[in-house]
């Protein structure tokens, strides 16, 4: 809280906007109209095209959170950060491409690679990039599945160890 100011209250911390007592503040809620909102007319188009074509694979979920656009069905199979001058879409395979359009690939998981696609323009929406999203939303219920409940052996060195028997022989008496 500042000593000098008239209403009480504090800056949040994030977003440095100034909140009065008893007000409610959540920055970290946005929505896709607020981080699409002062995109270029380009970048727009682009990102319209993007989420009609996901729309188009399927059920699913689209949410904003924080500075990224998700889209998920039971996990997230891809998601859109609006930048300035391009849309950063990154999205999850189960195997590496090796392309042009992909800027960057690194794995996620035990089972995702992360790929990044920069998009500059909604020409940029087409195939291949279209036919990675669809790839991506159809493997996000195997990739995103939990390991089956098969015991597995564990390995020698975690395998527990069974006491030694005794090497003496009991007397009969």
């Amino acid at each position: 809280m500042y000593e000098n100011s008239d209403v009480k209250g504090h800056e949040c911390y994030h977003c440095k906007q100034w909140v009065a007592e008893g007000e409610p503040h959540d920055c970290w809620t946005t929505t896709e109209a607020a981080l699409t909102l002062e995109l270029p007319e380009d970048l727009q188009d682009a990102w319209e095209r993007l989420r009609e074509t996901a729309v188009a694979f399927g059920p699913q979920r689209i949410y904003a959170s924080h500075k990224s656009i998700m889209f998920a069905r039971k996990a997230c199979y891809f998601f859109v950060r609006p930048k300035m001058t391009t849309l950063e879409v990154c999205f999850f395979l189960g195997r590496t491409l090796r392309a042009p359009q992909v800027r960057r690939a690194m794995p996620a998981s035990r089972s995702k690679i992360a790929h990044i696609v920069h998009v500059k323009h909604r020409d940029q929406v087409e195939a291949p990039v279209t036919d990675w999203l669809k790839e991506a939303y159809d493997a996000s219920e195997t990739l995103g599945a939990r390991r089956s409940a098969t015991k597995r052996r564990p390995s020698p060195s975690t395998r527990k160890r069974r006491p030694a028997r005794s090497r003496t022989r009991k007397r009969r008496v």
